[in-house]
């Protein structure tokens, strides 16, 4: 049998069409923090300050896109530069008290919003999807070369 591979296409096309709700002209009327803030932010936290060149590595981004990205994040007050804590030459990027609270705000609401979508579903079944995304995912990772740390009892997300 053929793997319907082209449903799965289908299904993540429309899970991107709901990418709206991570558009920063809608969050920046109430106050959420734009995609590449929430992503980036959200790495920070696993992984502990990281450098420009650290970003790059793990997002595969180019420096000069980072820059921006952090510059704006400067700006909104949400990290800060610190010397490196193990003593390297390059500055970190570390997330303030305002990052965190924003961080925190924004993940659970939208946790919210997907417990909303998720209602019908028995316990079972979110834990089934969540698993198979958590694969999708890093079957992903493995291929870039780029694993993302993954929450546990150390790492919250």
């Amino acid at each position: 049998m053929e793997k319907p591979t082209h449903l799965i296409e289908f299904e993540t096309m429309l899970v991107g069409r709901h990418s709206h709700l991570f558009d920063p002209r809608t969050r920046s009327t109430t106050g959420r923090l734009d995609r590449s803030a929430y992503v980036l932010l959200s790495r920070i936290r696993m992984d502990g300050p990281m450098s420009i060149g650290q970003l790059s590595e793990a997002f595969g981004l180019d420096a000069s896109t980072l820059n921006r990205q952090t510059a704006a994040m400067l700006k909104a007050g949400v990290v800060e530069r610190i010397a490196d804590p193990d003593g390297g030459i390059a500055r970190k990027f570390s997330i303030t008290t305002e990052g965190l609270r924003r961080l925190d705000a924004d993940r659970a609401e939208n946790v919210h919003g997907l417990e909303r979508v998720l209602s019908d579903w028995t316990a079972d079944e979110v834990a089934d999807f969540a698993a198979y995304l958590r694969r999708f995912n890093s079957d992903i990772e493995r291929l870039e070369g780029r694993p993302w740390p993954r929450p546990d009892a150390t790492h919250p997300v």
